[in-house]
């Protein structure tokens, strides 16, 4: 008889089998336990099965390939965050001397990671006007190995012309990456459209709550798999079991979910278009946003994030008193939950150095995210926060 401590880690009780459930269980690990020796191996690669449980575990491997099916890829990736996807990406297909096309309305951590971890490692970056669509083949160089899309463009929201940019890419050998966050992965056919690894921030849609983190790299192509699992691994970026099987029940909601998002958020959009203290609406629905005809192309619906531009004359002072002013909105980045924010993006060159096409709106810009709270209700709140700025005598 072995002692009851050893008892404790090695039990003869086991439960009854046969249980069955709608939830997919969440299996915490390190370690995993091989069936013999001859067995043992250390591949990161799904098909080799499970490893070590940084390489996955059940519950990550079940979000990983629901991702890779809901938008159409060969195999998806889990990461810690949308961040960390993004710099799995970089890593992924470029090394120094080569040269990475960003668009310069890309997602602000994006592009500090371009500035201060890229070119310090030799990677030559260049911004691009997201909607040079085939122009885009002037800024294409011979060392040019990754051309980056964000579609629409974070904060700004400019509708980009992936088909025609991809192609450009791809005649000169260049990947092609898309942040496709924005339409959650159902909206934009990324692979249909051209593009060779996407990136979502799990955090946003599929999540749906505001309460994980987690990002996606999903590949269309055996060559792109093997670049990206290789580095996955080799950076050890593992992603928490719990946030993945929150990003599953994330995902048995998010079409009724987006599809309340869009609707109460063009009906916000359409009311601020009409508002005589904004300027302009930045929603790819709505024709005042650059690009839009390109998303009536392209997409097949639209989800909770666009920004406005309150009236000529507004100060920064005044821009923050709206934001202040707001009851129904938080003030706090992220978005893609079920609570409406709102965040205050004023002059992006003036406060942080170089050229950024945001600064073509001063201080007066502000986005939004439309929760699902009753529209109605949000409106009349933006309104009031308008007036309690005296915005609307700045028309």
């Amino acid at each position: 008889m072995i002692h009851w401590t050893t008892r404790l880690l090695h039990p003869e009780a086991r439960p009854e089998k046969g249980f069955r459930s709608l939830v997919p269980p969440v299996y915490r690990g390190s370690t995993t336990l091989f069936p013999n020796a001859a067995s043992v191996n250390e591949s990161w690669r799904q098909e080799a099965g499970y490893t070590y449980g940084l390489h996955g575990t059940p519950t990550s491997r079940e979000l990983a390939v629901r991702i890779a099916e809901l938008e159409g890829g060969l195999r998806t990736f889990i990461t810690p965050g949308g961040q960390a996807a993004i710099a799995l990406i970089d890593m992924a297909f470029l090394s120094a001397g080569d040269h990475v096309l960003i668009p310069d309305s890309v997602y602000g951590p994006s592009r500090e990671l371009a500035d201060d971890v890229l070119r310090r490692f030799g990677v030559e970056v260049t911004y691009y006007p997201p909607l040079a669509g085939r122009d885009i083949e002037s800024l294409i160089k011979p060392n040019t190995r990754l051309v980056w899309c964000e579609s629409p463009g974070s904060v700004t929201m400019e509708v980009q012309d992936v088909p025609a940019i991809a192609a450009i890419a791809h005649r000169h050998g260049a990947i092609v990456a898309l942040d496709n966050t924005w339409s959650a992965g159902v909206f934009f056919d990324a692979f249909a459209h051209g593009v060779d690894v996407t990136m979502q921030a799990l955090t946003k849609y599929i999540g749906g709550h505001s309460d994980l983190l987690l990002g996606s790299v999903t590949v269309r192509t055996e060559a792109a798999y093997e670049r990206v699992g290789q580095t996955h691994d080799r950076l050890g970026l593992g992603a928490s079991p719990d946030d993945c099987s929150l990003a599953l029940r994330g995902l048995e909601t998010l079409g009724v979910r987006l599809d309340a998002l869009e609707q109460r958020t063009l009906h916000v959009a359409r009311a601020l278009a009409e508002h005589p203290a904004v300027a302009r609406v930045l929603h790819p629905a709505l024709p005042s946003c650059p690009g839009h005809e390109t998303w009536r192309r392209d997409f097949t619906g639209s989800t909770s994030v666009f920004s406005i531009v309150l009236a000529d004359g507004t100060s920064r002072e005044q821009t923050f008193a709206f934001v202040d002013a707001l009851q129904l909105f938080g003030i706090g980045y992220s978005w893609g939950g079920v609570h409406s924010l709102a965040m205050p993006f004023v002059d992006v060159a003036r406060d942080h150095g170089g050229p950024h096409r945001r600064s073509s709106y001063g201080d007066r810009l502000v986005r939004l995210n439309i929760g699902l709270e009753d529209p109605d209700d949000l409106v009349a709140d933006l309104d009031q926060a308008l007036r309690s700025a005296g915005i609307e005598q700045a028309v």
